[in-house]
């Protein structure tokens, strides 16, 4: 059976669709459904097509890497100028602009006239512009009536100027009509017969003003649900803006808090798709560099770049690595070997991989092609098409993708253009605004006024369309229209009332209570009491509470004595950094050693190193030197050459080791900073002189409960790292920078290096507040586990502003070994009771355990201070003391 051949005619992407699935529910056999580009293409046969975006694409980005231009040439390889160029190139043919006649006018005409010819010189054969697309119709207008029988304009305000020609040929030949919105009858042009679509009811019009965009997405979500929740369907509702970016996280985040069905008629923006994703980690790894980081970011985004590699290719490689070159990767993937099952074959897939990324920028096509499939290879050569390689990270944030969202089956969201050619019974417009509705008339970037008039690039100007699209919109609208607007910008920028503002609207309370909510959060916020009753929000509603009252809480370290927990943690070794905290912060303790919570660690490219990083980096090129001069010559007999070789050594294996283990800076300033901690190991080692008979050590190990790894601890340590140290009735174990033991073991001398800042009048401090233990605590060390230590002398070496030696021996020593176990003993007694002051370093500003404290912490602190000095009378002396 043959059915007669109709073609309804739309404009926009939501109009397309609707009038689709308005036909199949309607069963409109023979009815095709075309833009005007499509219409022409059917008409001109052979396979022709509009030319797409990324054809148009490539073709400007070649045109103007040939050269060869008057005016444009310096600018021609700026990141934006081949999206100008291509926004030009579209109104100029969208307003039928001959730049072939009109070249001879001005040399910027001459420019974007060859463009033209070196774009349709790229483009596929069957792929045209608008212009030459008009003119291979019009070859076979007298085909019309067989290939498009009677055709419609439905929904359409306007009629692009290079379209004219073709539809007043399409006249003579079949049967044409234009279904137009009311008020656009009087089309004086157009040579069909001009019909008014179906009049609809007055609606009721309502206006709204709310704070600021975010408020407004959520009066309209609020809105959507109120519709839906009286049985009107989605798709009878639409929300609409001149330019929507401004409102679109808003509506993309808060629709789906809500749940609620929303199609996004002019695309969701690229990156936040998978396809999206992928070709972000990709370009980050090629602008910004390798990094175990991002490398694994690629892996996981985009699993196509190793499709082969092992599920074991991480193992053995520690994730505080930067691996930021490929010989990083090189010499860690080795390393690893023998902890992959998998062998060598993740190491081939995996350096062949970074080998190709390591080369940035400039291998952006190949990668591209090589690591991804799909639609995100796509996506990819799109981006590389609107800027260059260098400028991908904005080329991906222009990028939109179709909404898979079904537009018959949801709530639509877009421009006014697209909901002006698919009005529905309810609709909600956002952003009028002085500066959103109507929006201002904007110059052309290339063609200005004084080389074209504006009338010629666009005879209707970007005011007027706003103007009519409201008209249309409001007029439309059969059931409600709701105006919206915001007080401020997302920037805080007051915004005036557009002109097509109503006076006296209301303005929405921010304390007042909805009438709908949108989702189940927006439900507890307008209901108080039931919020309430939510265990979560009540906990946060006691924490507040208990926060602002001066008596001690649950909030403020109480809790129930002998905890279980904190037994347990009491239980194993403590190191001097936990028992500094358990003096001056046992609330800090309590949190950190033993509920475990740790700050998030920030990874990437470091241009520093902080100051607690740079003193491990001393004390590991302190421990491999002396290491490497014990026994032979032996550090108390080497020579100052022998020292400086051996800290030279071990600068070269840091510099090249930790890189292998951790975060470190760029090559260069990692150099600087080995050489700045080598030189200050030099100042170390080269201290004091180390009387005959000595033998030395570095990094010793005391207290551990397992065996350490042999490789981090000298040979013939003095004594067995496991053996149990107490102190203050904990058992405690840690590193000691340098110990000196003479030959015969009764006499030691403890170094503790220090690569901050020396503190005024060193000679006089001894625990420094509970600031400084390293040298009670050491000497407690040595003296437990050395049985025949007679002698013993405690010291700290600061190096950075010395080298200075602040020493405790003798009595001096023994009192502050004294002082310090029954301060640990007081505070152990705190804890085991109940009780978990904040003490001053919770007030210390790079205190990162501040984040858990009330944001007015000074204030909180003033007034919980009767309650917390009550409890830590005994223990507060200890913060006085020097």
């Amino acid at each position: 059976m043959l059915f007669q051949p109709r073609t309804a005619v739309v404009d926009g992407p939501l109009a397309f669709r609707m009038r689709r699935t308005a036909a199949a529910q309607a069963g409109e056999h023979g009815l095709e459904v075309v833009t005007l580009p499509l219409l022409a293409a059917r008409l001109a046969g052979g396979f022709r097509q509009p030319a797409t975006f990324e054809q148009l694409q490539f073709g400007v980005r070649a045109a103007l890497a040939a050269g060869g231009f008057q005016e444009i040439e310096p600018v021609r390889a700026l990141p934006g100028t081949a999206r100008a160029m291509l926004r030009t190139l579209s109104a100029a043919w969208r307003a039928d602009v001959n730049l072939s006649e009109e070249a001879s006018q001005h040399p910027r005409l001459a420019d974007l006239a060859l463009v033209q010819e070196r774009i349709r010189e790229a483009l596929p054969e069957a792929a045209l512009i608008a212009p030459d697309l008009r003119d291979a119709a019009l070859t076979n207008v007298d085909r019309a009536a067989g290939r498009l029988g009677p055709v419609v304009l439905q929904g359409m305000l306007d009629v692009d100027c290079v379209w004219r020609s073709l539809l007043v040929a399409l006249a003579s030949r079949t049967d044409l009509v234009w279904q137009a919105p009311a008020g656009r009858l009087d089309i004086g042009w157009f040579p069909g017969r001009v019909e008014a679509m179906a009049s609809r009811a007055a609606p009721t019009v309502r206006a709204e003003v709310c704070a600021d965009p975010r408020a407004e997405v959520v009066e309209t979500l609020r809105w959507a649900r109120d519709l839906m929740s009286r049985g009107t369907a989605a798709s009878d509702i639409g929300v609409a803006a001149p330019s929507p970016e401004a409102w679109d996280e808003h509506v993309l985040v808060l629709a789906r808090d809500a749940a609620l069905p929303v199609h996004f008629s002019h695309g969701l923006p690229a990156l936040e798709t998978a396809e999206g994703q992928a070709c972000a980690a990709l370009a980050e790894v090629l602008l910004r560099g390798l990094s175990q980081e991002r490398v694994r970011r690629l892996l996981r985004r985009a699993p196509s770049a190793a499709p082969d590699l092992p599920e074991d290719w991480a193992d053995g490689l520690s994730r505080a690595a930067g691996l930021f070159t490929a010989q990083h990767w090189r010499r860690a993937l080795v390393d690893a070997r023998p902890k992959r099952r998998s062998g060598e074959l993740a190491e081939t897939i995996l350096i062949a991989l970074v080998e190709l990324l390591s080369h940035g920028p400039a291998v952006a096509a190949e990668a591209g092609d090589s690591l991804l499939t799909g639609e995100a290879r796509r996506l990819w050569r799109t981006a590389l098409g609107v800027a260059p390689a260098e400028a991908l990270p904005l080329a991906l944030q222009t990028l939109r993708v179709p909404d898979t969202q079904q537009a018959a089956a949801a709530v639509s969201w877009g421009p006014a253009s697209h909901l002006a050619g698919a009005p529905r019974r309810h609709i909600r417009l956002l952003g009028l605004s002085s500066r959103g509705w109507p929006r201002g008339r904007r110059e052309d970037p290339l063609l200005p006024g004084h080389i074209l008039d504006p009338r010629r690039l666009e005879p209707m100007s970007r005011s007027e369309r706003d103007l009519d699209h409201f008209t249309v919109l409001t007029t439309a609208a059969s059931d409600s229209i709701v105006l919206s607007r915001a007080r401020r910008s997302a920037e805080g920028a007051p915004l005036p009332p557009s002109r097509l503002w109503p006076q006296g609207a209301a303005e929405l309370a921010r304390t007042r209570i909805p009438a709908h909510a949108m989702s189940e959060s927006d439900r507890l916020l307008a209901r108080p009491p039931e919020a309430a009753s939510q265990p979560h929000l009540a906990s946060t509603r006691l924490c507040w509470m208990n926060w602002r009252s001066a008596e001690r809480t649950a909030h403020d370290g109480l809790f129930a004595a002998e905890h279980p927990v904190l037994a347990r943690t009491l239980s194993r070794p403590q190191s001097a950094t936990s028992l500094r905290r358990l003096l001056r912060d046992p609330l800090g303790f309590v949190w950190r050693h033993v509920l475990g919570w740790r700050t998030v660690e920030v990874g990437g490219l470091q241009l520093t190193t902080d100051p607690r990083t740079f003193g491990e980096l001393t004390h590991e090129i302190l421990r491999q030197a002396v290491n490497g001069l014990e026994p032979d010559p032996g550090f108390a007999k080497a020579s100052a050459g022998q020292i400086d070789a051996a800290v030279a050594a071990a600068a070269d294996a840091v510099l090249n080791d930790w890189p292998l283990e951790r975060v470190t800076p760029p090559p260069q300033l990692w150099r600087r900073t080995v050489e700045a901690a080598a030189k200050l190991a030099g100042q170390a080692l080269r201290l004091d002189e180390t009387l005959g008979g000595t033998r030395s050590w570095t990094e010793v190990v005391f207290g551990e409960i397992e065996p350490p790894d042999t490789a981090s601890i000298p040979d013939e340590c003095p004594w067995d790292p496991t053996q149990r140290v107490v102190f203050g009735g904990l058992a405690v174990s840690g590193r000691i920078d340098r110990l000196d033991l003479r030959a015969a073991g009764d006499a030691a001398r403890v170094t503790d290096y220090k690569t901050g800042a020396m503190p005024r009048q060193p000679d006089a401090l001894v625990l420094d507040q509970g600031r400084e233990l390293q040298r009670v605590l050491y000497a407690a060390a040595a003296r437990q586990l050395l049985p025949d230590l007679r002698q013993s002398v405690s010291r700290l070496a600061y190096l950075r502003d010395g080298p200075r030696i602040a020493a405790l021996s003798g009595d001096g020593l023994d009192a502050a070994f004294a002082d310090a176990e029954g301060f640990v003993e007081i505070a152990v007694g705190l804890l085991k009771a109940g009780h978990a002051p904040a003490g001053p370093d919770a007030l210390d500003i790079y205190n990162d355990l501040r984040l858990a404290m009330p944001a007015e912490l000074d204030a909180y602190m003033r007034r919980k201070e009767r309650a917390f000095g009550e409890v830590a009378a005994a223990l507060s002396p200890l913060w006085s003391r020097r």
